[in-house]
Parts: structure tokens; sequence; C-alpha cells
């Protein structure tokens, strides 16, 4: 069964929708949805990210179920390896999933990924570190890096840790 609903980040109106009791789409850009309610686990994947956008969480522990080839769903268990605060290049992911060779195919799947923020394809950067394409922007890639940057150092520094 499906479940779906409309939730208030920084960045926008956000679409969450869950299938068969996982995510499955995180989305600014939705158009016109079906008429879907709202789900326990729609309304605990809101209070996570809103926890994640306040700097108290790092880790999301929901179901996830995104929709993808066999190649995506590699490239975005990656993706979940990488730590909160921290980045990787396309090409270093490629290499991390065992295809050196295929940073663009890496970087199209990060392109692809249905469950953003929650899979954090935010974190992967151009080489030499650059900032590169997002489905969000840009802008919105930067403040999302900024945000983890900024709550890393604080945690760092004083000690406590965000939920995990």
């Amino acid at each position: 069964m499906k479940h779906g609903g409309w939730y208030d980040c920084p960045f926008g109106r956000l679409w969450i929708e869950e299938e068969d009791g996982a995510l499955v789409e995180l989305s600014l850009h939705a158009g016109v949805r079906e008429s879907l309610t709202p789900s326990a686990l729609t309304d605990e994947a809101a209070r996570q990210l809103e926890e994640y956008f306040g700097g108290r969480r790092e880790v999301f522990s929901l179901p996830l179920a995104p929709k993808g080839s066999a190649f995506q769903q590699e490239v975005w268990r990656a993706l979940q390896q990488i730590p909160y605060g921290e980045t990787a290049t396309y090409g270093e992911l490629a290499r991390r999933i065992g295809r050196a060779k295929a940073a663009r195919a890496v970087g199209q799947a990060c392109h692809q990924n249905p469950l953003w923020i929650v899979i954090p394809c935010h974190r992967v950067v151009g080489a030499g570190h650059r900032l590169t394409g997002y489905a969000g922007g840009i802008e919105m890639k930067r403040q999302l890096l900024e945000l983890e940057a900024a709550h890393g150092k604080r945690r760092n520094t004083n000690g406590n840790h965000a939920a995990r």
C-alpha cells in the first residue's frame, strides 16, 4: 500500500512517499500527486528530517526501498557509507564500488537518487572537491554540506553527539 504527504522543510514543501512499509521518494519538485494519506512512517521520516536540519541527527533509521537499477542500488548503498560531514568524489565512490572508470555513471546514479538527504548524494563532489551538480541545485548542496560541517564542528567541540 502507498502513503504520502507534504511536509515543510527549510527548502520548501517536501513530498515524502512510502510503499509497502518503506520510503520510496522524497521530492521538492513533485507535481500533482495522487491522493495519498500520510502514515506513521512518512511522519517519522519528516521528524527525522527535521532533526537532521536542526543538527540533531546524523544517521537516518528508516526503512528504504528506492527504485532503480542494480548499479544505482549499489551506488546508493555506497552513498550511505559516507559519514556525516564528510565528502567523497565521484571517482572515489566509483573505486569504492569496484568500478574505477565509472565516475560519470556514479554521477548519473546520484542524480537519479529518489531519497536525497536520507541517501546523502549531496556528500559527493567533483574532482578536486569542487561542488558539482545536484538535483536540488548547487546552492542547496552547499547549504547541506555547510549544515553538516557546522554541526559536526560543534559536536566535536562540546562532546555532544547527534542522534543516530
